[in-house]
């Protein structure tokens, strides 16, 4: 027998819809399992099951597409806001409005941002130590301080310099740099080159902001065996067949179903 899910996850994965979409559906009863009706949220069902939304069979989602986005400056990651201000999907093309983001990169920040259209596989990526470069110009010198946090790590009981205004995170725990390489310092600026296996919500402003350091640029060039290239900004591409062969190892190596 098919291992168990909840109904919401088994929607998610297999179709379009997201999880909160998949709720409503079953709130509104557009959902049948096994010819039923089925309005409980917290139903588990498996591929043995015959799921159906809106009359239509769900079945087993065997292919999945990956694209690279060169995210610009100024686009939020996000599906609308409300505040009216540019998301990136205001600017990708409408057949992948119901893609899912490979976890997130702020307003101000900008680069490589994987999308996909299975939600197990951008949820085994997005907590995956795959390794993440970027490219980083912050206001001032690196302190020897900042040095022996990107060497040893460092543990923040107020990270709350540098996030988000509304963020409700307080703490964090920012792991040793994979690498790092400083450029050198002109105008009252250093530019630097990371490389992290995470991706916490604005780790790397919350990291520097700590230092008083703010961070002016902030550009992801790689995510794993992936890389930006020459990629121009506010343009996307498929992964290509060697990107995919590595994807498919890394789900296979991590068990990820989809």
């Amino acid at each position: 027998m098919n291992e168990l899910m909840r109904l919401n996850k088994f929607i998610s994965h297999n179709t379009k819809y997201s999880r909160r979409e998949a709720d409503k559906l079953i709130q509104e009863g557009k959902i049948r399992v096994n010819g039923r009706t089925q309005t409980d949220l917290s139903l588990k069902v498996s591929y043995d099951d015959a799921i159906e939304v809106n009359n239509n069979r769900i079945f087993k989602k065997e292919q999945f597409t990956v694209i690279v986005y060169n995210k610009p400056k100024g686009e939020l990651v996000s599906k609308k806001d409300d505040r009216g201000r540019r998301t990136i999907y205001d600017t990708l093309p409408k057949k992948f409005s119901h893609f899912l983001s490979v976890g997130r990169l702020d307003y101000a920040s900008e680069g490589l941002l994987l999308l996909t259209d299975a939600a197990a596989i951008a949820s085994a990526l997005m907590d995956s130590d795959l390794e993440r470069v970027y490219y980083l110009k912050i206001k001032g010198s690196v302190t020897d301080a900042m040095i022996e946090a990107m060497q040893k790590g460092l543990e923040l009981s107020d990270a709350s310099k540098g996030g988000h205004s509304h963020s409700k995170i307080r703490s964090m725990t920012f792991e040793p740099f994979l690498s790092y390489q400083i450029f050198g310092s002109s105008g009252g600026y250093t530019k630097l080159k990371v490389m992290l296996k995470e991706g916490k919500n604005r780790e790397l402003r919350r990291f520097f902001a700590h230092f008083d350091a703010d961070v002016v640029d902030l550009k992801r060039v790689s995510y794993g065996r992936v890389d930006l290239g020459v990629l121009k900004s506010g343009k996307h591409r498929f992964l290509t067949n060697g990107e995919y062969d590595d994807l498919r190892d890394f789900l296979k190596e991590n068990k990820v179903y989809y």
